[in-house]
C-alpha cells in the first residue's frame, strides 16, 4: 500500500495545490462547481467530502484522488470560505500550523493569502458591507510579540516552563553583566521587610559569587543535617540571609546551583534553583461566577466541577508551601485566598458569608465579595454570561479585600475561566503581581460558527465580552495553566481550545488576526489528580470503607426495581464493567450500552453497571437527556439486557463513589470512558487511582492519560464494534493470563503516580510562578508594550460592550434547593452526576476498618 503523501518541507499549500489539481484537472472542475453553485457559504470538512463524494461518482476514480495531494489537502482543511467564484481553504497540515489560500472555480487559478483576507472572505458571508469597510477593526496582539521566543513544532506545545528556562540560561550566559538580572532578582526578595537570600552586601556578581566559594567552605565543615541555625551567623557576616535551606546539605545544594548559574547558566540546573528560592507566600485565586461553597452548592446554576477544582488546587497548593518554606529553612505561614463573588440571596448556602475557612487546611480562606451596581449591592444570582458589567468594580473591591486579609502583596494570581482570568488580569496589571489563567472551558469552542454568529447569539450569551475578555486575559498571562496538549492544540484532525483564537471573526466587532499564539512558552499541561483521600486503591484494605459495602451491595445486586436502580445481575459470579457520566450524547453512555448488546461474547464474559443521570424522562428538564433515557429504555429492550445490565441513577456522594470503584476492581472489572470527546477526563483518573483498568476514548485527554496497552487501552466511540472487541479481548485473555488483569492494574497506578497527582500539580504551578516571575522582571519592557496595547483594547472595546450587558433589577430572596439535599430520583441538573464533583461537606465522614475517620 502506498504511503500518504505529504509536503515537502520546503513548500506551502499554496505551491503545491497548483499540481494536485493538476492531476485530476477534470474531476476538480466539477467538484469546485459544485462548492459554488449554492452561492456564499461556510463549508466544514465533511461538507467538503461530502460535495466531492457527489462530484466524483465512479469509486476507482474518487479514491485516486482522496489518496492523492489533493486529498491530503482537503484532510487537513478545517473549513472554505465560499465567495463565488473563489473558494478560501483554512488548512492546518500540523496543530498550530495555519495556511490560507484562494481558488478561483472558474479556472482553478490558486493564490496564497493571508489570514486577514481569509476572514474577509468568511465575513462576505455573514456581514458583507463590514467585510468591505477598509477601517474595519483588526486586533493583532502578535504584533507586540517581537522579541517573545517561540517554541517551533507542534510536539513542543504546551512545555513552555522548560522552553523558557533554556531561554533565560542563554540570557544569563556570557558575562557577569549578562547575569545581573538575577543578582537584582535575588537582593529584591524580603518577606515582609526582612531580606532572604542575601543582603546589600553582596551587591555585585563578582562579589556573590566570591561570597558563594567561601560560604559552601563554612558549610561543608557542618554535619549534613545540621539545622540552618547552628552555622546562621557564619553566612550572614559573609552577606547571606535566610531561605538557602532548613539543614547544611540543602544550603550547600542551593549555593552550588547559583554558583552554576552565575558562571555557566544550565537550564535545568536554573529551574531548579527556582524551585527552591523563597519567593511564594500568598496566593491569590479567582473564581467570580456561580455558587463558589464546600456545601450545599453543587447542581447549583453555573457550579460544578470548578469548584472542585480550584478547592482541591488550594488543598495542594497549601500543603506544597508548607514544604518549601520548611525546606528553606523558613518560619513564614503561608496563605491562600479564594476571591469569589458573595451572593446575599444566597438560597440556603453559606454564599452570604464573606470569610470561610477551607476545610482540610490551615491558612486558607474563601473571601466574598460582592457584585455592586450604581442601586447598591446586587442580591441575587446572576448567570456567567451575565456577569461582565460588574467585573470592573468587583476587581477594584477585591483588590482592597485582598490587601486588608494579607497585609501585603501577593506574589500570585491565579485566574479561573473568562470572569475570574479578566478579573486577575485587570488586578495583576494594577498591583505588578505575577499572573497565571486556567480557562476550564473556553465557549468559543462548544457553540460552532459562534465567532461569525455571535450577533445571533448575543442576546443569550453575550459573547462580544466574554471572547474579548479570553484574549485580553490570555495575552495578559505570565503564564496559562492547561490539562492537556489537547486543550491547547488539539490533535491531528482538530484544532484545540486555544487554538481557536488563533484568528478568528466577529462581522461588525472585530477581526483578530492573532488573538494567541499556542507557540508561546506561556503555555503548559499541568494535569490535576483526583483526591487520594477518596480514590485510593482496592488493595488498600485498611483504608477501604467498609460501612458503604451494604450499600454498595444493594446498589449493584439487589433484584428490585426501584428509584435509585433498574435491572439486575444474575450472574455474580462475572466481572463487571463500569461506567459513570452524565447522560448525554457526548459522554456516549447509550453508545456503550449499544456495544455491549451487540456483543455476545462480551456478554457472556462480563456484566455491564452504568451510573447515569435518571430512568424517567419526566424528571429531567433537558431535552438531550430526555432524548438519552428513552434511547436506552430501548436498547434495553432491544437487546433483552435484563439479568445482564443494571443502571444505576446519578450518585453524587464522591465517598461512596470512590468505594464503589474498588468494589467493581474486586470483581476484576474494568472501568470504560466511551465519551465521543473528552476534554480531561477526571473519571478516567479516578478509575485508575482505585487500580481499576480502563478503557478509555481516544478523542480527547484520556488518549494522553493512557498509554494504550501498557497502563489501559484506547477504544474509539465512533467505532463501536472495534471497542467492543477490545473489551472482550481483555477479559479472554485474563481467563487465559491469572495475572494480565493484575498488571494492567498496576502499570495503570504506576502511569497516575508518575503523572496524574494534585502534589505533582502544585509542585508545577509553584515552579511556573517562580521562573515566570522571573521571566516578568527581565522583560518588562516588552510587558509594558503589550500590556498599554492590551489596556487600549480594554477600555476602547470591552467596557463598551460590557454596558451593553442588560443589569437586572433587584430580586426578591429565593431559596435555592441545594444538589446536596437532592435525591437521586429528583431533577438534579447534570453538572452533579460525576463522581468528581461532589464536595464533601462537615458532615460526620465514613469510617474506614479498624474505626478512622477518613480525611478530606
Amino acid at each position: 500500500m502506498a504511503s500518504p503523501p505529504v509536503l515537502k518541507r520546503s513548500e506551502t499549500i499554496a505551491d503545491s495545490m497548483p499540481d494536485a489539481l493538476r492531476q485530476s484537472r477534470y474531476h476538480m472542475r466539477i467538484c469546485f462547481s459544485r462548492f459554488i453553485a449554492p452561492g456564499k457559504r461556510l463549508m466544514k470538512r465533511q461538507h467538503i467530502m461530502d460535495e466531492v463524494y457527489r462530484s466524483i461518482q465512479d469509486e476507482k476514480e474518487r479514491q485516486k484522488v482522496l489518496e492523492g495531494l489533493f486529498g491530503y489537502i482537503l484532510s487537513s482543511t478545517q473549513e472554505a470560505a465560499v465567495v463565488p467564484p473563489f473558494v478560501a481553504f483554512a488548512v492546518r497540515p500540523n496543530p498550530g500550523f495555519w495556511e490560507y489560500v484562494k481558488v478561483n472555480a472558474d479556472d482553478l487559478r490558486v493564490d496564497g493569502i493571508s489570514i486577514s483576507e481569509y476572514l474577509q472572505f468568511k465575513e462576505m458571508i455573514f456581514d458583507e458591507k463590514w467585510a468591505s469597510d477598509e477601517n474595519a477593526l483588526e486586533v493583532d496582539f502578535g504584533a507586540m510579540d517581537f522579541s517573545t521566543p517561540r517554541l517551533t513544532l507542534s510536539s513542543s506545545i504546551g512545555n513552555g516552563l522548560n522552553h523558557m528556562s533554556k531561554f533565560m540560561s542563554s540570557k544569563l550566559r556570557g558575562s557577569s553583566e549578562a547575569a545581573k538580572p538575577l543578582l537584582d532578582y535575588l537582593l529584591a526578595l524580603d518577606h515582609q521587610g526582612e531580606n532572604l537570600m542575601i543582603n546589600r552586601a553582596l551587591d555585585s556578581v563578582s562579589k556573590l559569587q566570591e561570597a558563594l566559594i567561601v560560604a559552601e567552605v563554612v558549610v561543608s565543615g557542618f554535619p549534613k543535617d545540621t539545622p540552618y541555625q547552628g552555622f546562621q551567623q557564619s553566612l550572614k557576616e559573609l552577606g547571606f540571609e535566610k531561605g538557602w535551606g532548613d539543614t547544611a546539605e540543602r544550603v550547600k545544594e542551593t549555593m552550588r546551583m547559583l554558583s552554576e548559574s552565575l558562571q555557566a547558566p544550565d537550564p535545568v540546573k536554573l529551574e531548579l534553583l527556582f524551585s527552591r528560592i523563597p519567593n511564594m507566600f500568598k496566593i491569590v485565586i479567582f473564581s467570580p461566577h456561580g455558587y463558589f461553597g464546600q456545601s450545599d452548592v453543587l447542581g447549583l446554576p453555573d457550579t460544578g466541577g470548578q469548584v472542585v477544582y480550584i478547592l482541591d488546587q488550594v488543598r495542594a497548593l497549601e500543603e506544597e508551601l508548607l514544604l518549601k518554606i520548611k525546606q528553606q529553612g523558613l518560619s513564614v505561614k503561608p496563605q491562600i485566598l479564594v476571591i469569589t463573588r458573595l451572593i446575599p440571596h444566597a438560597g440556603g448556602t453559606k454564599c452570604s458569608q464573606e470569610v470561610e475557612p477551607i476545610f482540610g487546611t490551615k491558612h486558607s480562606h474563601i473571601v466574598r465579595v460582592p457584585f455592586k451596581t450604581e442601586k447598591g449591592v446586587l442580591p441575587q444570582w446572576v448567570s456567567r454570561f451575565d456577569v461582565y458589567p460588574y467585573l470592573e468594580r468587583f476587581a477594584q473591591d477585591a483588590a482592597d479585600k485582598i490587601l486588608e486579609h494579607m497585609d501585603c502583596k501577593p506574589d500570585l494570581f491565579i485566574g479561573n475561566y473568562s470572569d475570574g482570568n479578566l478579573v486577575a488580569s485587570l488586578m495583576a496589571q494594577k498591583l505588578g503581581i505575577t499572573l497565571g489563567t486556567i480557562a476550564h472551558a473556553l465557549e468559543k469552542t462548544k457553540y460552532e460558527d459562534s465567532d461569525a454568529k455571535w450577533k445571533e447569539l448575543e442576546p443569550k450569551y453575550h459573547f462580544s465580552c466574554q471572547f474579548t475578555a479570553d484574549m485580553i486575559a490570555m495575552n495578559s498571562a505570565d503564564f496559562i495553566i492547561t490539562s492537556t496538549y489537547q486543550e491547547i492544540a488539539g490533535s491531528k484532525n482538530r484544532p484545540g481550545q486555544y487554538e481557536s483564537h488563533v484568528a478568528f471573526t466577529m462581522p461588525g466587532l472585530c477581526r483578530v488576526v492573532s488573538g494567541i499564539n499556542v507557540f508561546d512558552p506561556k503555555f503548559n499541561i499541568a494535569s490535576p489528580g483526583a483526591d487520594q483521600s477518596v480514590y485510593f486503591p482496592y488493595t488498600e484494605k485498611q483504608k477501604r470503607l467498609t460501612s458503604f459495602h451494604p450499600a454498595i451491595e444493594e446498589l449493584l445486586y439487589n433484584n428490585e426495581d426501584n428509584y435509585e436502580h433498574i435491572g439486575y445481575l444474575a450472574d455474580r459470579k462475572k466481572p463487571i464493567i463500569f461506567s459513570m457520566a452524565r447522560l448525554d450524547t457526548v459522554k456516549n453512555i447509550t453508545g456503550l450500552t449499544e456495544w455491549y448488546g451487540k456483543n455476545t461474547k462480551l456478554r457472556n464474559l462480563v456484566n455491564l453497571v452504568v451510573v447515569a443521570g435518571f430512568f424517567d424522562p419526566s424528571k429531567s428538564t433537558d431535552r438531550e437527556e430526555i432524548a438519552e433515557i428513552q434511547k436506552m429504555h430501548s436498547l434495553i429492550e432491544k437487546y433483552q439486557l435484563k439479568g445482564q445490565f443494571r443502571w444505576i441513577a446519578a450518585q453524587s456522594d464522591r465517598y461512596r463513589n470512590g468505594e464503589l470503584y474498588r468494589c467493581i476492581a474486586d470483581t476484576k472489572g474494568a472501568f470504560i470512558q466511551p465519551a465521543l470527546y473528552e476534554a480531561f477526563g477526571l473519571t478516567v483518573i479516578e478509575a485508575m487511582n482505585c487500580g481499576l483498568p480502563t478503557f478509555a476514548t481516544n478523542q480527547g485527554g484520556p488518549a494522553e492519560i493512557i498509554v494504550d496497552g501498557v497502563s489501559g487501552f484506547h477504544i474509539d466511540p465512533n467505532n463501536g464494534d472495534e471497542s467492543s472487541k477490545k473489551i472482550a479481548d481483555f477479559f479472554e485473555k485474563c481467563k487465559t493470563d491469572a495475572e494480565y488483569w493484575n498488571k494492567i492494574s498496576a502499570t495503570g497506578l504506576q502511569r497516575i503516580y508518575e503523572c496524574y497527582t494534585w502534589k505533582i500539580y502544585a509542585n508545577k504551578v509553584l515552579n511556573m510562578g517562580s521562573v515566570y516571575g522571573f521571566w516578568r522582571q527581565i522583560n518588562k519592557e516588552q510587558k509594558l508594550m503589550k500590556q498599554r496595547y492590551i489596556e487600549t483594547f480594554y477600555n476602547l472595546q470591552f467596557r463598551n460592550l460590557a454596558r451593553n450587558v442588560p443589569i437586572p433589577g433587584f430580586a426578591p430572596p429565593v431559596q435555592t434547593p441545594s444538589s446536596s439535599k437532592t435525591k437521586p430520583h429528583e431533577s438534579a441538573p447534570a453538572a452533579v452526576a460525576e463522581p468528581h464533583q461532589p464536595l464533601p461537606t462537615q458532615k460526620a465522614k465514613p469510617r474506614a476498618e479498624g474505626g478512622a475517620p477518613v480525611s478530606a
